[in-house]
Parts: C-alpha cells; structure tokens; sequence
C-alpha cells in the first residue's frame, strides 16, 4: 500500500507538467512563430513480485508478476513539422518562412540563435547605416553569418525580398534589383533538440545537431520566405482545452488512488484495536 502512494504521487507530479506545458501552450497562441509543445511519459522501474515458474503441482507459469511504480516525464517535444498559419500583415519587414528553416539572429553576447519569428524592423545604425534587427534590437544575419547592413542612400520602404531571401531595391525604372544580399535560412537535422530560450528565440545543442546553411547546401529542400506576412502559432486551442481536460481527470485520478491507499492503512492500523 505504500508503494501504490508513490506511484500514484508520481502520476500527480507527471499531470502537473502535462498542465504546465499545456498552460504555456495557451499563453502562446498569439506568438509569432511558436511551435506547439507535447509531453511525453514513460513507465518507471518493475518489481518482480513472482518471476515465470512453476506451480507446486509442476504446472508451467508462462507469465510472471510484476507491478509498476509509476510514470516520469521523459521530454517536452516541439512540433515543427506541424506550421503554423500565414497571417497577413502591413509592415514590409515582416516575413514568415514556409519550409523547415529559421531566422539566424545576432545575440547581444555575439553568439547565433535561431527564430520563426520574423517580425523585423529596420534600425539606426553606425553611420547613420540601416540595420536589419528583430523587435528587441538584435541583428538579422545574411547567409554568410554577417548582419544585414545598408548604408543611408536607400530608402528602406521600397526595399522588397524575394521567395529565397534576396534583398532588392528598384531601379530607375522601378524594377527590383539584387543587391547582392540574401537573409539567411538555416535547417537542422533534429530541430526538436534546439534549446528553448527566451524571446522566441532557439540555441544549437548537441540534439539539434549542426547548423544547416540552405543557401550553400545543395541537398536540403529550400524554405521560402513570405514578406509581409508572418507566422502564425500553430496551437489549437480546441486540442489544448480537451488535453487539458483528460491531464486533470488523470491528476484526479491519482488523487483519488492516493485516499483509497490511506483509507487502507488507517483500515489496517484499526486492527490492532
């Protein structure tokens, strides 16, 4: 009877990240590019209360008896290959990526993170120089890990990007032009392993694996970038509520294992009277 205390305790605390991660979910449906998160359980160890014998009589058992003792969160996995809506928007630094790529961004300790998020703006910069940033001030990297930089002769409002992330500006005759700057789109092998940062923004760990630089990597499929538009988040609100919904009749249940388990002891503790 103690064990089923613990066991059912684990099931209480393996619920109560299901809530957590199901709450944050909710927070972020209006994030710009966020990826709906899962949590996945796993059993923990058996006892062996009887291994595969025989009986007295000789007879052949060909199951044995164990007993579980509970359940553990194992990993909190992002959906990425899930994408989240188109959403239109007025501003021209905006884009969104259709494909399985991210935004590399500049961090203020010089170190590469990664974003769906590409609700950019352009800010001032050294001499008076026009700086590609997202909305906190970091800078936007091209395809060669540099940050986007024009100087002050180009008027920001008429430059467009292409589907692949070339930057153009009109000519004369209003025709976009390349201007040999291209925003940089990176892949990974496993980007369920990114680490999970602050600002909807992702580091490389050693799940994720290696950076995957689209622009000079021939065989991955290219994502496309979309401006004027951003990403949406892609959780379901309906999904999230029913989820919600079978974590706390789980939590519920454990609850109740647990009284049943007391009300056992006080009953066996009675006996003694």
């Amino acid at each position: 009877m103690v064990r089923s205390l613990w066991t059912a305790a684990t099931g209480m605390i393996a619920q109560q990240t299901n809530i957590d991660t199901i709450a944050n979910n909710l927070a972020n449906v209006n994030t710009t590019g966020y990826k709906t998160e899962v949590n996945e359980f796993k059993s923990l160890l058996y006892q062996n209360l009887q291994r595969r014998t025989t009986n007295a009589d000789g007879t052949v058992k060909p199951i044995g008896a164990q007993v579980g003792l509970g359940v553990r969160n194992t990993s909190i996995t992002a959906l990425y290959g899930k994408p989240g809506p188109l959403l239109s928007s007025e501003k021209e630094t905006s884009f969104a990526i259709e494909g399985k790529g991210f935004f590399a961004i500049r961090g203020e300790d010089g170190n590469t993170y990664y974003t769906r998020n590409g609700n950019f703006d352009w800010a001032l910069g050294e001499n008076r120089s026009n700086m590609l940033t997202t909305s906190d001030g970091l800078s936007v990297l091209d395809t060669q890990g540099r940050p986007i930089t024009l100087n002050s002769n180009y008027v920001v409002s008429r430059i467009t990007v292409t589907a692949d992330g070339e930057v153009c500006y009109p000519d004369e005759r209003n025709v976009p032009q390349p201007m040999g700057i291209r925003i940089g789109l990176i892949q990974f092998n496993n980007p369920a392993g990114l680490e999970r940062l602050d600002d909807s923004l992702y580091a490389q760990s050693a799940a994720s694996g290696q950076p995957i630089n689209e622009t000079l990597t021939n065989n991955v499929e290219k994502s496309k970038v979309h401006q004027n538009y951003l990403e949406g988040s892609n959780v379901q609100v309906v999904d999230e509520m029913v989820n919600m919904i079978v974590a706390q009749r789980a939590y519920e249940m454990n609850s109740k294992a647990i009284i049943a388990s007391d009300e056992m002891l006080q009953q066996a503790n009675n006996l003694r009277r």
